[in-house]
């Protein structure tokens, strides 16, 4: 049986249901990104939500609308953090017991929290669909009630009430820009901004290596994703959900893929500009405007949503290596050398010449394959950009190193 249509006015019911619970989170303007498209673009700070993402508000009202008897009987839930982190609170808030599957290898921190905000966390499976179906397997036994990380209307209606906060906090607003991996988020703010303002554009963003929306909104229905691979786990999704996949098909623009590394330069630029930790997810809507800003221009004002800021600190310190190299800030070498006393300061004295911040240096003296005077040495380099990268390599081979990439 198809589920019934999610409204407006759901929405604002479930906009009731949370109150005092969900924060109305910030909405601050970027003049980086603004100065790049060319119209005022502002960033709605879910990361900053209770939980650390906009989960709260689609678990909270979930869970607010089961009957007695299913409180009772408890509930269940299956993801890589942020949707655990949401029920668990939720379920904590309502009285109600809650169990959560987790995909082995999530994140630490996550796994943690979600323990820390009531839930009994049980690991099973590589993965969100693996999890999944622990977690079916588990309400069937039990009796307890899925909470569905997307692919319900209670929970489309509570992330939908970020729409509505964005329609009050910026009302001249003309795009809002979404990161998707079921479609619970977009679904809900397309419903909400376009039965008030249907002129403005709801525009989605996928990770390219996990960008099941764009064969499924071609081929009519939701399509799967064999092996969905992106190192924003929020987004990680290889199938939509059947009620928001509607919903998307009917009332959202577009939805656009971004690269691993738009991704990373994304959150570094949320780091150093707008001083906010967001995850890889919810910096997808930002990599879409650094990818392609021309195509915003004249579609202002952009209000581009931060869907979550629960990033693991590894990973963190990863990706922002990676988007510093993506940005042409990070330069990594692998160089020969003499095997002398000396000689590594005479290649450091060449690298601070250049003016290049050393952030690791790796003197390699017993490797086989070295001759008995050679050594080796691995530099990784920070750089202020693509320009002064390449004053640093000049440097280096005009003071005679031969240059390999590591």
């Amino acid at each position: 049986m198809a589920a019934r249509p999610v409204t407006l006015g759901d929405v604002r019911r479930a906009r009731e249901t949370l109150s005092g619970v969900a924060r109305i989170t910030a909405l601050e303007s970027s003049r980086q990104l603004s100065g790049l498209v060319g119209a005022p673009v502002h960033l709605k700070c879910e990361n900053l939500q209770r939980t650390g993402s906009f989960k709260i508000r689609g678990a909270y009202a979930r869970i607010a609308a089961l009957t007695p008897p299913e409180r009772a009987a408890g509930v269940v839930a299956a993801s890589a953090g942020n949707h655990a982190q949401g029920v668990a609170l939720a379920a904590s808030l309502l009285g109600v017991r809650s169990t959560v599957f987790m995909p082995e290898g999530a994140p630490l921190p996550k796994v943690a929290a979600t323990r820390e905000y009531g839930a009994e966390v049980r690991a099973c499976g590589q993965g969100l669909d693996e999890a999944l179906g622990a977690a079916r397997a588990w309400a069937e036994r039990t009796g307890a009630v899925l909470v569905h990380p997307y692919d319900h209307p209670d929970v489309v209606a509570g992330q939908g009430t970020v729409g509505l906060e964005i329609l009050e906090q910026c009302p001249e607003v003309r795009t809002v820009v979404v990161a998707v991996g079921g479609g619970g988020l977009i679904a809900g703010i397309a419903v909400a901004v376009k039965a008030l303002r249907p002129d403005v554009r709801i525009v989605g963003v996928q990770a390219a290596g996990a960008a099941a929306y764009p064969p499924s909104l071609a081929a009519g229905h939701p399509v799967a994703v064999a092996h969905p691979v992106t190192m924003a786990d929020g987004i990680n999704v290889g199938r939509p959900g059947e009620v928001p996949f509607r919903i998307v098909a009917r009332l959202v623009d577009e939805v656009r893929t971004v690269s691993e590394d738009g991704i990373a330069a994304a959150l570094l630029l949320c780091l150093e500009r707008a001083k906010l930790v967001v995850e890889p997810a919810g910096a997808s809507p930002v990599a879409a405007l650094l990818a392609d800003p021309g195509s915003f221009r004249g579609r202002g004002p952009v209000v581009a949503v931060l869907s979550g800021g629960n990033v693991d600190p590894l990973l963190l310190q990863r990706v922002l290596r990676h988007g510093m190299a993506a940005e042409g800030r990070f330069l990594s070498l692998r160089l020969p050398l003499p095997d002398r006393p000396g000689a590594l300061a005479a290649l450091l004295e060449v690298v601070s010449a250049a003016d290049a911040n050393v952030v690791d240096v790796v003197h390699e003296r017993t490797d086989p394959r070295l001759g008995l005077t050679e050594a080796e040495v691995e530099l990784h380099l920070e750089t202020a950009g693509p320009e002064h990268r390449a004053e640093v390599r000049e440097a280096l081979r005009a003071a005679g190193y031969p240059l390999s990439p590591c």
